[in-house]
């Protein structure tokens, strides 16, 4: 069968978009009926049914949550590829969980979405969601691609019982994500029990994963649950898993393994129904090969692998977590919510932001509490930077002052900047990197990314 047996119907009320789809999935070779909303292609359906749906969510009259909903009792076998502007994990999971085929955030590439629709195609059969977990507010915030990749991860967790590892830096929001593929998932009311591994000292830890029995050691007086017997039948978060020991990384893979263990002190095996969402900032494959971390646990873990970007990589989703956060600061502390300007905005923007969204979180509860008026301006957020010593360790400070000087320039109507530019930012950077050398070139060089022949002839070439 060549791809003009396949009809693809496409239900969107921006006729300029569906205009653009239709000509993309025609040109991919596909037969394409476009409607402007669900009420309209209602008459169609009836009649006969196309290989693949693609609707938008926000439709004029029946969402395209409905309309999804509608086709999974009438069409259980229909592909259906939902797509929205309003790209947050409460669409995601709401979109997988009613059964669609797959979700995409707009903007979208064309080529994107003509490849998912050749995999609907492919595999046109899709399954009755198994679970009705209520969808709740969360505080995921982002529209990055690589956050969306997230919540789609989460999506497709819904109704699983798979392992789950989350990597990425401190402060990223990976104990966020274990609560989300836990409340969408089908242990939603079970336990949700979270132990950061990292912040327990070692003797102690084995009693805490798995209890100990009275009398087990000095101190032990009353038999103790541990937190997986704490987490039978949910879920049971353990952070920061790649600082475990090697011996409890043996118990912990005999638990994955074979489902059952022994408190401190028992002779009687406990079994367990736990699903493990494990997470660490450390590279686990490094680890691996290092011989400080079991591969074989390794492997047990990542069964499902979701990485939190870190927040410098997505730039463009600081703005609505800084509104988010600022917010919810004043509920916290309960004053009136503050505003930023663009120009604070705007800085913290280009910061580095080491700390991720927890450093972020942190910022908006002092600018609250700190900053003078309902205004938040440019100076308040310099200022406070300074006071805890960190706008020159997050090396924002030279960007906003390099900002300002072009600015500056252009306003005044100078022209070919980078022409003066480069070379006093060559000539500032060499001069530094000379100086942690001890004016040793090689090694200076090396620190700059460069070979000695470049470096002797840049500076050749600034001196002249």
């Amino acid at each position: 069968m060549n791809k003009r047996a396949h009809e693809i119907w496409i239900v969107d009320d921006d006729p300029a978009l569906r205009w653009v789809m239709n000509e993309a999935l025609v040109d991919a070779g596909y037969l394409v009926q476009a409607f402007a909303s669900s009420e309209d292609l209602r008459p169609e359906l009836e009649r006969r049914q196309p290989a693949v749906m693609v609707t938008d969510v926000r439709l004029p009259g029946e969402s395209g949550f409905e309309l999804l909903k509608l086709l999974r009792h009438d069409h259980p076998r229909l592909p259906v590829i939902v797509v929205t502007a309003h790209a947050d994990l409460e669409s995601a999971v709401a979109a997988y969980q009613g059964g669609a085929f797959e979700y995409l955030p707009k903007p979208f590439d064309l080529d994107e979405l003509t490849a998912l629709v050749k995999r609907a195609t492919q595999a046109p059969g899709v399954a009755q969601p198994q679970t009705s977990v209520e969808v709740e507010e969360d505080v995921l915030i982002g529209e990055a691609p690589a956050m969306q990749g997230v919540f789609r991860a989460i999506g497709r967790l819904t109704r699983s019982h798979l392992t789950v590892l989350i990597t990425g830096e401190s402060g990223t929001g990976k104990e966020l994500v274990a609560r989300a593929v836990h409340r969408h998932s089908p242990r939603a009311r079970q336990p949700f029990i979270a132990l950061n591994t990292a912040a327990i000292p070692a003797e102690l830890l084995e009693s805490e994963l798995f209890g100990h029995e009275r009398g087990a050691f000095t101190g032990a007086n009353n038999r103790r649950l541990g937190r997986f017997e704490q987490a039978h039948g949910g879920t049971l978060f353990l952070d920061e898993i790649g600082d475990m020991s090697p011996a409890l990384q043996t118990r912990l893979l005999r638990v994955l393994a074979e489902g059952e263990f022994f408190r401190v002190g028992g002779h009687e095996s406990v079994k367990v129904d736990v699903r493990i969402i494990a997470a660490t900032h450390q590279h686990l494959e490094q680890r691996v090969q290092e011989g400080t971390f079991r591969e074989d646990l390794f492997h047990r873990l990542n069964v499902v692998h979701v990485h939190m970007p870190a927040l410098r990589e997505r730039r463009g989703d600081i703005p609505p977590l800084l509104d988010h956060y600022i917010n919810a600061a004043a509920r916290e502390l309960n004053v009136p919510a503050k505003r930023l300007t663009a120009d604070a905005v705007q800085i913290l923007t280009e910061r580095d932001w080491p700390g991720n969204v927890r450093e972020l979180k942190n910022l908006c509860r002092r600018l609250t509490l700190m900053a003078a008026g309902r205004l938040v301006h440019a100076s308040d957020v310099t200022g406070l930077l300074q006071q805890d010593g960190t706008s020159r360790d997050s090396g924002d400070d030279w960007r906003t002052g390099l900002r300002a000087w072009a600015e500056a320039q252009l306003a005044s109507g100078r022209h070919e900047l980078l022409a003066e530019a480069v070379p006093e930012f060559e000539r500032i950077l060499i001069d530094a990197a000379l100086g942690h050398t001890g004016g040793r070139r090689q090694d200076a060089a090396k620190l700059l990314g460069w070979g000695r022949n470049t470096l002797t002839r840049k500076l050749k070439d600034l001196d002249s």
